[in-house]
């Protein structure tokens, strides 16, 4: 007489759903890794258009509150002031310039980026205590188009 054996494996049926079960997986796992992979250069823009307007902020800042000799430095370099830089606009991102650059080198690789400053004088402090103060806004646009703000003060310290 003849025993019968258990046998192990998979049926052909049992083999051709596993296949289309696991290509379906692995088709919605790489559409989540292409839509990852086609926004990740946003945050990287983000990052680089706050250190722009940083980099601004703090060269604006760094300067006087009022203005040492008269108004009408004609360049970037000869910016002595806060209130010099009111109403700078860099369609390019530049440097702060120097005697052979006086109005900055554009800064290469940055050149998709837009700059916007904004000073305007204001008073902060209780009102028995005012102190003069300007507020400096950097604005900067990043290729993607999402504006990118900054502001600081620069007051006139007693």
């Amino acid at each position: 007489m003849r025993q019968l054996r258990n046998q192990q494996g998979v049926t052909f049926v049992e083999l051709i759903i596993s296949i289309i079960v696991i290509g379906i997986a692995v088709t919605g796992v790489l559409q989540v890794m292409t839509i990852n992979t086609r926004s990740s250069a946003d945050p990287m823009l983000r990052h680089q258009a706050i250190a722009i307007a940083e980099s601004y902020l703090d060269e604006i800042l760094a300067k006087a509150f009022t203005d040492p000799d008269a108004d009408g430095e004609a360049s970037r370099y000869l910016f002595d002031d806060v209130d010099d830089y009111n109403g700078l606009p860099d369609s390019v991102v530049r440097d702060q310039g120097d005697a052979a650059n006086p109005n900055g080198k554009a800064i290469a690789g940055l050149d998709n980026y837009a700059v916007n400053v904004n000073v305007v004088a204001e008073m902060l402090g209780p009102v028995v205590a005012q102190v003069p103060a300007l507020r400096v806004t950097v604005t900067v646009t990043p290729p993607d188009g999402a504006d990118i703000v900054l502001a600081g003060y620069r007051t006139a310290y007693p």
